[in-house]
């Protein structure tokens, strides 16, 4: 499971894996995890995250990791977000031992609520979310307890299965944990276990009016599946107590919550909130734009699933919240693209040249490599003519010392064929370049020369006569700096710190073997980058992302 293209190192074991083989030491045989997201929006790389240590854990030590989803709140959640998360681990290429909701277990939770009320340990409460919020006291004040908190159990468990029954309007009454309204843990604070929501759930219409909070359902939930350990984010530690309250209080399959750092990448914003107000607003594409952080984004960016993998393997497991540079996940997927995508040529910024000793109408293959990094890739013909295009940042009129491509009467090699030598440049009236004329070397295609002579630069090249032409989407990163919510230049939020150059779209021309490219499909353009198929090509029309240039360009532009 998940292990293909990663080079698996020997390093020291994480906390994670220390408490594992702790409690195993100790006679613990059985490992179980779970990954639970709400299903209320696209995954993104900091889920990643999590999937990858939920679901490598389990396999590292022989258990199991459950898929439950944390299906609480009908208002926000929905299939769409069900599907397109099982789309995204099936795609990380990990499998789930057991696909479980919380709304599974309602009965068994509404069940449990009762038993708490029986015992004193619960009450409905009919004070606003306002009033709530405001009795609940301060870090340095106590909590001011509710009028309604000392209720009798059979009120209680009257007014509860009226509010099951649908008698009250949303807003209208919450059942609350009683616990301690001076607590300095202000979770502790007579917590919310039941709200009322009038709306259709996705798995359960309309059977239920009254809905779990998460601090209630989560906890028993991973109790009733046995998970031994509920692995979360730093964000969580704070509910850790209260998760093992309520466990304790029903006396149940004692589950432990373990939590480690979420991951924070530069120039990216995890916020689900504000990246729904990006896609409503029309600032990027969709969800699965190649500049968001979604998983859906970096598959159709060209990220492979081994460099998603191996990229958390590289951050690792830690305790304290970090910023991870963007260019470590670049990294990691320009080394397994490096191994697996075969190579291509491809012009973005042409520059006409035409071979004026070459036959009219000649077409010659020349033999490429399709990727020296795997044999077993072979190689393909690309077709030469009279008419090529090269790239015009690969000519200079006036060039400094040590330039090794082409200028005025100077000789360069096309990749995989022979060597040109520039004898007249054309300019047009505005005295832009618009054309080279050049010769080549009859006895120069196998790599040598007529008279023996190398030739230090080596340039890319496409016949123009054969070249496909293509949308090339350039991609930067979604923000100017580091941190999308720095200010400290003026701006005056987040969306201000947007990179109007996060997008580039150009014309390329390609050579013809990318003409029958699948969506998906990435490859190497020689020279240039990473780059793959993007969802919208269509017969015709072919559209490449750029998913990672060859280097780390834009961190040099940045500093």
């Amino acid at each position: 499971m998940a292990t293909e293209n990663i080079e698996v190192k020997e390093r020291a074991l994480n906390f994670l894996e220390e408490i594992i083989e702790e409690s195993m030491a100790k006679g613990e045989k059985r490992v179980q995890t779970r990954f639970p997201p709400e299903p209320n929006g696209y995954l993104h790389i900091g889920h990643a995250k999590s999937i990858c240590i939920n679901f490598g854990l389990a396999q590292r030590y022989g258990g199991l990791c459950n898929l439950r989803f944390d299906d609480t709140n009908p208002v926000k959640e929905d299939v769409e977000y069900v599907d397109s998360i099982k789309r995204d681990i099936k795609w990380l290429g990990f499998d789930w031992a057991e696909e479980r909701y919380a709304s599974d277990y309602f009965d068994q939770l509404y069940e449990w609520a009762i038993v708490l009320i029986k015992k004193g340990l619960a009450y409905v409460d009919d004070q606003t979310q306002e009033q709530i919020r405001e009795n609940r006291g301060t870090v340095a004040e106590p909590g001011k307890p509710s009028p309604y908190r000392d209720r009798s159990v059979e009120e209680n468990l009257d007014l509860f299965e009226r509010m099951r029954a649908g008698e009250f309007e949303d807003g209208a009454k919450v059942l609350r944990a009683k616990i301690d309204m001076a607590h300095p843990n202000m979770l502790f604070r007579d917590p919310i276990m039941y709200r009322i929501i009038h709306a259709e759930h996705h798995r359960t219409g309309n059977k239920w009016c009254i809905y779990p909070m998460y601090d209630y359902a989560h906890g028993q939930s991973d109790s009733i599946e046995r998970i031994t350990h509920s692995i979360c984010t730093l964000e969580f530690d704070v509910h850790r107590p209260l998760y093992d309250w309520f466990i304790a209080a029903l006396d149940i399959f004692p589950s432990h919550q373990y939590e480690f750092a979420r991951l924070n990448l530069t120039y990216t914003m995890m916020s689900k909130r504000n990246l729904l107000k990006l896609v409503k607003e029309g600032a990027v594409m969709g969800w699965d734009d190649p500049r968001m952080p979604t998983i859906c984004a970096l598959r159709r960016k060209g990220y492979t699933p081994a460099s998603v993998r191996a990229f958390a393997e590289m951050v690792g497991v830690a305790k304290r919240d970090n910023v991870i540079d963007l260019g470590k996940m670049e990294y990691c997927v320009r080394e397994d693209l490096n191994k697996v995508a075969e190579r291509r040529m491809a012009v973005l910024n042409p520059l006409k040249v035409v071979i004026t000793n070459w036959e009219e109408g000649k077409v010659e293959m020349r033999r490429a490599v399709n990727n020296p990094e795997d044999e077993a890739a072979g190689m393909r013909d690309v077709p030469f003519s009279k008419v090529i295009y090269i790239e015009r940042d690969d000519f200079m009129e006036n060039p400094p010392k040590k330039y090794f491509r082409l200028s005025p009467g100077g000789e360069v090699r096309l990749r995989y064929s022979y060597l040109i030598k520039c004898e007249e440049v054309i300019k047009d009236a505005e005295g832009n370049i618009v054309e080279l004329h050049c010769t080549y070397d009859t006895l120069s295609g196998e790599g040598s020369s007529s008279d023996g002579r190398r030739v230090k630069g080596v340039i890319h090249w496409v016949s123009a006569e054969h070249a496909v032409e293509a949308e090339i989407r350039l991609f930067n990163p979604l923000f100017k700096t580091e941190d999308p919510f720095d200010t400290s230049e003026g701006q005056l939020s987040w969306e201000d710190n947007l990179n109007p150059e996060s997008l580039i779209v150009t014309k390329g021309y390609l050579e013809p073997a990318l003409a029958a490219a699948k969506v998906g499909e990435t490859f190497q353009f020689e020279r240039v980058g990473y780059f793959c198929v993007d969802t919208d090509s269509v017969d015709g029309k072919m559209v490449f992302n750029r998913t990672v240039t060859l280097k780390d360009s834009w961190a040099k532009i940045n500093k």
